[in-house]
């Protein structure tokens, strides 16, 4: 059980330096920012694989490389749907 809020934690600081790092702001607060840093460091994983320090079963430079990716992709989506609902 402490297992898992430790991965939703590290989620969360995964999202938030990867919201950082971009500069972009993300829908949901840290609900968001967890999300994306779950879904990021997952994704980042599977396309760099398992290198560097590991905190609560996390790669930590894959996770923040895949999270940066998902801020952008997810924010150039939502930005383009919010200019299309607009026109």
């Amino acid at each position: 059980m402490l297992h898992w809020l430790w991965v939703l934690i590290v989620g969360a600081i995964i999202g938030v330096i990867a919201g950082a790092i971009t500069g972009r702001s993300l829908p949901g607060g840290w609900i968001g920012n967890i999300i994306v840093g779950l879904v990021g460091a997952s994704a980042g994983q599977w396309l760099l694989g398992s290198w560097g320090p590991q905190l609560a079963g996390m790669a930590l430079i894959p996770s923040i490389l895949g999270a940066i990716i998902l801020v952008v992709v997810v924010s150039l989506v939502l930005g383009q749907m919010g200019k299309s609902a607009k026109a």
